[in-house]
């Protein structure tokens, strides 16, 4: 479980990098961490690191999203919601926002732009989690008892906020 959670942990550090140094300097996390560095050493930061490591369009926006899918998707493995008699499993709902949030882009109904590459990459790395990680075969209520597991899955599902971009 440690290297599943180091291997979450460096997806979603090399999602963080490209957003602090490739993307607006307007998304949440770029004014977060501008709270705490200068306007213009983050700008010199940003401009030294993009030169010295040059990275396509698709790495810089489609990337970050499909590793966030692959984080949330491992996440929940395990996890399912209990309504009633029914059992949701969670595992269905990184695909799920991801797709939609592309739908909702492609229809104005927010912020963004559609991107074909952005689907491709979140079913990629869905398929990826889903396939290649394991159920531990015990399902729990991500709601009841709350757990450490259900808080770690829920605030990586909450970390797409940082990627959201003001006005």
């Amino acid at each position: 479980m440690k290297r599943t959670y180091s291997l979450i942990a460096i997806a979603l550090l090399i999602g963080l990098f490209i957003y602090l140094f490739y993307r607006t300097e307007k998304t949440v996390v770029n004014e977060l961490l501008m709270l705490f560095v200068s306007h213009d050493t983050f700008s010199e930061m940003r401009i030294t690191i993009t030169r010295a490591i040059p990275l396509n369009e698709s790495i810089i926006y489609s990337l970050p999203g499909g590793l966030w899918v692959f984080c949330t998707t491992v996440l929940s493995r395990d996890l399912v919601i209990k309504f009633g008699d029914y059992k949701i499993p969670m595992v269905i709902i990184p695909i799920l926002f991801a797709v939609g949030l592309e739908a909702c882009q492609l229809i104005h109904l927010t912020n963004g732009t559609f991107d074909r590459w952005d689907i491709g990459f979140s079913v990629m790395f869905w398929l990826a989690a889903y396939y290649g990680f394991q159920s531990q075969g015990v399902h729990q209520n991500i709601s009841v008892p709350f757990t450490r597991k259900a808080f770690i899955w829920l605030a990586c599902f909450l970390s797409v906020y940082l990627a959201h971009v003001s006005a």
